[in-house]
């Protein structure tokens, strides 16, 4: 992808908002593969309608976001397509494609708050070099939905985490009456296999076939908690920072390339990520959860595992606060802190950060 520049020249902007086009209209698909790969999977995720609600949501979202955008980069004399760019948002799809909390833990919170991260900084390029109509787009429309797409990735990773120690239920979407008998029948199946001790195996090295017989099989009892969303408390498995790194993850590929583009800021240098290795048991996500004592830990595993590099700062607290991404999410994956020259520095330095939208 071309360096964008400074938003001094029509040429640079033209490559900002190309940039930014191009990744909501990544966004847009990763919206919808979202629902289609894994929202129908109930035996393994157990996914409520609201999950569909919001990842419908955010793909209307982004989808608006792409046709403004585009549009205003052809009033400014170029259009989509018209540039090289990058795929670190669709390398990370590839690399999360078997794995849920994988998939919301680098798509809709790493790559969604970094663009929360650059954000602002791309919107004072236009703004200080006269083009207010786009600087408006970006921070009246795109700005404030993008939080809200960083915490729905939030919301559903804490429900996942929930589901595996027990806090809550899985609450499958069912189309119909019949699915909703059929998912009734599977629950107290698991159940009975749990009373006796025998939850049922489909395979030699002790896999299960469905999410409430994994339950079962380690012993959980669901729907316990009620809905907050995994913050803290309740340690049922085992404290594991320390371990994370040595450890991670630990539900299927290897970790992609992590690149500037990949992240918002539309693309620099990014480097070959190695093939995604085949999956392994894909209800293991439970058994990894239940290792961690807080839900913070277990996605700072998540991303060790999926994501190459350390988060850059600086961050946008604020906006990551209000998406309910808070620093005891991201700090303990952050880069090393600069020396102290540059760190006292760092206020004023902030808004210098080289990047497009999302």
């Amino acid at each position: 992808a071309p360096r964008r520049g400074k938003g001094g020249t029509l040429a640079s902007r033209q490559a900002l908002l190309h940039s930014a086009v191009h990744i909501e209209n990544w966004a847009v698909d990763l919206s919808w593969d979202a629902v289609a790969r894994f929202g129908l999977r109930a035996e393994l995720y157990g996914l409520p309608r609201a999950f569909f609600d919001d990842f419908v949501t955010v793909a209307e979202d982004e989808c608006r976001h792409f046709t403004a955008l585009a549009k205003r980069l052809e009033e400014i004399g170029s259009h989509y397509g018209a540039m090289p760019v990058h795929d670190g948002l669709w390398e990370s799809a590839s690399g999360t494609r078997h794995c849920l909390p994988a998939r919301l833990a680098v798509e809709h919170c790493v790559h969604e708050a970094r663009g929360l991260d650059v954000l602002p900084a791309t919107i004072a390029k236009f703004a200080n070099n006269g083009d207010a109509d786009s600087a408006a787009l970006l921070r009246d429309v795109v700005y404030p939905e993008e939080v809200n797409h960083c915490a729905a990735g939030v919301r559903w990773i804490k429900y996942l985490y929930d589901v595996a120690h027990g806090r809550r239920a899985p609450d499958p979407l069912a189309d119909t009456e019949q699915q909703q008998q059929a998912a009734e029948q599977q629950q107290q199946a698991a159940e009975q296999q749990q009373q006796q001790g025998e939850a049922e195996h489909t395979e030699a090295d002790g896999r299960v076939a469905t999410l409430a017989a994994k339950l079962a099989q380690l012993g959980v009892a669901s729907g316990g908690g009620g809905g907050g969303g995994g913050g803290g408390g309740g340690n049922n498995g085992v404290h594991a920072a320390a371990a994370a790194a040595q450890e991670p993850g630990n539900t299927q590929p290897a970790p992609v390339a992590a690149s500037e583009g990949a992240g918002g800021s539309g693309g620099a240098e990014e480097e070959e990520a190695p093939p995604p290795q085949p999956p392994r048991d894909e209800l293991s996500w439970v058994a990894d959860a239940r290792r961690y004592g807080c839900v913070e830990e277990w996605f700072h595993s998540l991303v060790r595992a999926h994501f190459w590099g350390a988060l850059k700062p600086p961050f946008n607290e604020e906006a990551r606060a209000k998406a309910g991404f808070g620093p005891e999410w991201y700090l303990p994956l952050a880069a090393a802190a600069a020396p102290a020259a540059a760190t006292a520095a760092a206020p004023a330095a902030a808004p210098a950060v080289v990047a497009a939208a999302h």
